[in-house]
Parts: structure tokens; sequence; C-alpha cells
């Protein structure tokens, strides 16, 4: 079927309803015919944005690491000695220890009061008994001649199983 060119014929606008050459008329994203004067584009808001869903996971997820145990420096002159008793009492504060913990301690000098520091820097280290958040004892074979408070220098505590 053909169709004429519309060289001579009117059309009248949806818009403004008045009469325009056939060959100017558009029309518009929502149907009308109108003229190429009245023509209004689509608005952006009328355009909704494709919703794409939150993204849940990682692309290369790495699971939460563990931290190694590792060696406290204890205060200085931790150690604390009672004369003829095998018990040693420990000075760390907000140590997070329980009892039945093996504690090794290391780099024992200064003033021991006569205890043993080869046997107080034992590889097996030494189950202790928890006092409270600041102090701990644990037991040794030889007890010191004398009482003192402070001896083992700038000692360090940690697990048996660090290697120097």
């Amino acid at each position: 079927m053909a169709y004429a060119t519309g060289k001579y014929a009117k059309f009248i606008s949806d818009r403004s309803g008045q009469e325009f050459p056939y060959n100017e008329m558009v029309i518009e994203w929502n149907g009308s015919r109108v003229h190429k004067s009245e023509f209004e584009p689509k608005t952006p808001q009328d355009k909704p944005n494709k919703h794409a869903p939150d993204a849940e996971a990682l692309q290369h997820p790495r699971p939460a690491r563990t931290e190694s145990a590792v060696a406290t420096l204890l205060p200085r002159n931790a150690f604390r000695f009672t004369a003829s008793s095998t018990t040693v009492t420990i000075f760390e504060p907000e140590h997070g220890r329980s009892t039945s913990d093996t504690v090794r301690f290391r780099d024992v000098t200064g003033n021991l009061f006569g205890a043993d520091v080869t046997e107080i820097e034992a590889e097996a280290g030494f189950s202790i008994t928890k006092t409270d958040d600041n102090f701990y004892t644990f037991t040794v074979s030889t007890a010191p001649g004398i009482t003192g408070n402070g001896g083992g220098g700038m000692a360090s505590s940690g697990p048996a199983t660090l290697s120097n």
C-alpha cells in the first residue's frame, strides 16, 4: 500500500490542539503526535535505573588469621622468692593466663636470691597456677636461701613451643 507524501496535509497536535503541517509531526515517547516545536524528550526520572542486587561475597576472600604465640616482656625484676619455699611468684600485669598453662621464661638475669637460672629457663617451661590477673606461681626443685622481691632482670615469658 502506498502512502501520500503529505505535502499539503495538516495534522492536529495532541498537546496544543493546533494545526501544523503533516511533515513536521513527531511522535513522543508516550505515543502523542505533536509538532517538532512541542516535542519533549523522556526525562531521566521516567527512566528508572536497573536495580542490581547488593554484592554479598568477596571475589578473593581470605579466612581470619590466627595469631601465633609470642613471648611477652616481663616488667623489670618480676620474680618473687620466699626463703625455704620452692614456689616462685611472677608479677606480669594483666597476663591473661589460666591455671595449668605452660609458661617458659627466657633471658632471666640479675639477682635470683640463690635460685638456679638454668632451672628457671628450662625448655619444657612450667605449669603455672593463676593467683589473680597480675600474678601467677610455679614450683622449682631448689628453694632459694633468702626471701626477695624483684629478681630476674628483664626476662620474657611465653609458651614453651617458641624457638629461640
